[in-house]
């Protein structure tokens, strides 16, 4: 049955609207919004940030809303109202997964929202794959699906560069600016040509990474820290207060996993249906190469990144889905379900033994699957320092930030600990060695 609420996006409208897009991965998104001028849309990233975002969004919605909701639509409402932007020439595009949490609801609520204010003749735009709603100006091909790949391949990679140099940087914002330098090249190429090939991608992979390699850095030691959850306010510097920058001034590094691993727990999810509950055998046949292929494009990423051993490279995400056997069952799919137990076991494999795990409050999901899994994660990998972080309206930046320096601090102290019991085992075996040898 279709939302009484419901504007579609025309043909004609693709002609003159401009659409609204709100921020949760600006690496990422800018790179689409670039492939997508090349199909004849007109999409504008909303960067607006602060807390009169919040405020507006509860003017427009219920408090007891989902966090990011409440964000994402502070952001439209103040983009309409601000003056800027024609409400009669502008739609709003909202990304949705179809799954069983709250954020399946966004459309409604910003559809309320518009509907408040006035403007229930704005078109929102539901980007699915899911086939909640169809609008007959926005259709998304076989062929810009793959080049959406491609863009949200570029944007890990950049990501995941500018997340390893940072923090070693000796001209503080160089990893930034080559970002920004690359997202500028990537958007125009990807606009221009509106095809993107493997050995196209691989060779831009292998030039993105040696520029990197350039940056001046200084050698020194820096506290990882993982940042998982849901994946709004993992992602959005909105969402999360800028968490990622807060982590860098205080001398840690911030490691988060990329969008595509997002994406392929969605379509093993699909898999997995068959495998649980029985699901359509056709489905499952026709998604089992989808998911060996978008696994072998995310592969291509990590051997570009670990080529000459100068990054880190990305765990195979075969792996990644049996991280938390033992703890979870895949089953388990709301929210980022699975997903998010697994990824906090494989930072602590990884070397990252401090993370933080982002939800949104009331998010019972990833509650679940995040806070409710620290003590199990704590109990096979004891040394791994986990704290969760509530973000509401009504939450204090003080006291987030708070918490975040009293792990960062134990984990420093931790740090030096090991660093003294190590240079005492080495003092210990230094004249273990002597006596053995009868120097003394």
């Amino acid at each position: 049955m279709q939302n009484k609420n419901f504007v579609p996006f025309t043909d004609e409208m693709k002609k003159d609207y401009k659409i609204l897009v709100p921020n949760m991965l600006p690496m990422h998104f800018k790179l689409i919004i670039s492939l997508m001028k090349n199909y004849g849309y007109d999409m504008e990233l909303l960067e607006t940030n602060g807390p009169e975002i919040a405020e507006t969004g509860l003017r427009y919605t219920h408090n007891d809303t989902c966090y990011p909701a409440v964000l994402i639509i502070g952001q439209f409402m103040d983009a309409l109202l601000s003056g800027k932007y024609d409400p009669h020439k502008t739609a709003l595009i909202m990304f949705q997964t179809g799954g069983g949490c709250r954020a399946s609801n966004y459309i409604s609520l910003i559809r309320k929202a518009l509907k408040k204010a006035g403007m229930d003749y704005v078109p929102v735009i539901s980007l699915n794959f899911s086939g909640i709603e169809k609008h007959p100006g926005f259709r998304i091909s076989f062929k810009k699906l793959h080049q959406l790949m491609y863009a949200v391949l570029y944007g890990d990679i950049l990501m995941n560069l500018v997340n390893q140099v940072r923090p070693f940087e000796i001209n503080a914002g160089d990893a930034e600016r080559l970002a920004s330098y690359w997202i500028d090249k990537l958007g125009a190429e990807l606009s221009i040509s509106g095809h993107v090939n493997q050995e196209r991608a691989k060779y831009n992979y292998r030039k993105i990474v040696d520029s990197f390699k350039n940056i001046p850095v200084a050698q020194k030691d820096v506290i990882k820290v993982g940042i998982v959850g849901e994946i709004f306010v993992k992602y959005s510097p909105l969402g999360n207060n800028g968490l990622e920058s807060f982590i860098i001034r205080e001398g840690g590094q911030s490691v988060v996993p990329g969008l595509m691993d997002f994406l392929l727990y969605t379509v093993c999810n699909m898999l997995m249906e068959y495998k649980f509950y029985k699901r359509s055998l056709l489905k499952h046949l026709i998604v089992k190469p989808i998911y060996k292929l978008l696994n072998s494009m995310r592969k291509q990423i990590s051997d570009a990144l670990c080529k000459d051993n100068a990054f880190e490279a990305l765990t195979p995400f075969d792996d990644v889905v049996h991280m938390a056997d033992g703890l979870i069952s895949q089953a388990v799919q709301m929210g980022e379900g699975w997903l998010l137990t697994a990824e906090m076991v494989e930072l602590a494999n990884s070397g990252c033994k401090n993370i933080v795990c982002t939800q949104p409050f009331g998010c019972l999901p990833n509650h679940i699957c995040g806070k409710g899994m620290m003590k199990p994660i704590k109990e096979i990998c004891p040394d791994v320092n986990i704290v969760a972080i509530d973000y509401d309206p009504g939450a204090s930046r003080v006291n987030q930030e708070n918490r975040l320096k009293l792990m960062l601090a134990n984990a420093k102290k931790e740090s030096t600990v090991v660093a003294k019991t190590d240079a005492k085992n080495v003092t210990q075996t230094f004249y273990y060695n002597i006596a053995v040898s009868g120097l003394c």
